[in-house]
């Protein structure tokens, strides 16, 4: 079993110093995962606030990638609209040179609205782009030739150069499966990233892709096994772990709900796909509250043997073929953060890499090697 680390680069008003310490030790720490054994890392991409200060996910792991020799690197996710198809491909392509052929490519659809304000792009664009740039992108991190036309403009026919060296397939997955993305995913052989976990007791949501899957693919293939991630703290004490897990996820739901702007009803009323987002606007300091409570309870949290338990039951319901947990979230001091990644590495992650995978992301890594 592929078991790696996620990170969101939530500095959130912690008691990190400036953004430029903070950034250095997320660096830092995605560095250390590699000695301690997990198999990837992973980085998001935001802008313009503490929720999230990872604007630049494939250049941060290209740099990771000259610090490193073994783990691999994935996206979590890229926002596809807020790019260029071009100038993504060539990232990619040069992060996948550098690394070795180390890349795991993420992707996703974005919703904050400021984000799209303040990279020039209108939002009610998104869904078109999103479709539109994953169908120039991903032939041409193939064929090393792109070309296409859409919302994002008119690319001449044009050799990418340095060309790619590896096939991506196996190794690309959506953390975006809702409405038209549903489709794309199955189209480019996506598969899918499980960013949120049911609380333990609920069912997981049932799996519409298989069936969106086979609908493109008219067969009756499956799609291939999703990735997990989701928020854990692990502690010798299972109380402390149950009331520091549940405060620092519930910090990270009122962080996002102040950036994707849940909190001011009307902001996406007119914008073209995301008009379900108003039904999920939280109008009151009271429900605010009551909803990042709620939230914080999905925290995985208890001692290393509560943990393995719990992603134990995971891989029994959804049969991954590999996890990248959150280990520290929230705006979590460094030192909490570096206790949380290294106790998980000693304790939960030699037993769970044991774990057989009935389909594993790193046998897609030897057959791009070959």
């Amino acid at each position: 079993m592929h078991v790696g680390l996620a990170t969101g680069f939530a500095h959130q008003g912690g008691n990190h110093g400036t953004d430029a310490e903070f950034v250095r030790n997320e660096v830092s720490n995605l560095v250390l995962a590699e000695e301690l054994g997990y198999d990837s890392v992973w980085i998001t991409e935001h802008h313009f606030s503490d929720y999230s200060m990872s604007n630049d996910p494939l250049q941060l792991l290209t740099y990771i990638a000259a610090k490193t020799k073994h783990v691999k690197l994935g996206t979590q996710c890229i926002i596809v609209p807020w790019h260029n198809p071009v100038r993504l491909a060539e990232k990619i392509v040069n992060l996948d040179i550098l690394s070795g052929g180390r890349a795991i490519l993420g992707f996703g659809g974005g919703l904050g609205a400021h984000e799209f304000a303040g990279l020039g792009i209108d939002q009610s664009d998104s869904r078109a782009l999103y479709n539109e740039v994953l169908d120039v992108l991903i032939p041409a991190l193939e064929t090393g030739v792109i070309e296409g036309e859409g919302t994002f403009g008119t690319i001449a026919r044009s050799e990418l150069r340095p060309r790619p060296e590896r096939s991506f397939a196996g190794r690309k997955f959506c953390g975006s499966l809702s409405g038209s993305s549903m489709y794309s995913a199955a189209k480019h052989g996506f598969g899918n990233m499980v960013l949120m976990l049911p609380q333990r007791g609920q069912e997981a949501p049932p799996n519409q892709y298989r069936e969106v899957w086979q609908e493109v693919h008219k067969d009756r293939s499956e799609p291939p096994p999703p990735m997990l991630s989701g928020n854990f703290y692990i502690h010798e004490d299972a109380g402390y772990a149950e009331e520091q897990g549940q405060k620092y996820l519930e910090h990270t739901m009122r962080s996002a709900v102040k950036n994707y702007h849940l909190d001011t009803p009307g902001t996406y009323a007119n914008v073209k796909g995301y008009e379900q987002y108003e039904k999920m606007m939280l109008d009151s300091p009271e429900a605010i509250d009551a909803y990042c409570t709620k939230f914080g309870k999905s925290a995985v949290t208890g001692t290393p043997q509560m943990i393995l338990d719990r992603l134990w039951e995971l891989k029994e319901i959804y049969k991954p073929q590999g996890f990248f947990p959150h280990v520290y979230f929230g705006g979590m001091p460094q030192e909490d953060a570096v206790r949380s990644i290294r106790m998980f590495a000693e304790t939960v992650l030699p037993e769970v890499k044991s774990w057989e995978a009935e389909t594993s992301i790193d046998e897609r890594f030897l057959e791009a090697a070959e």
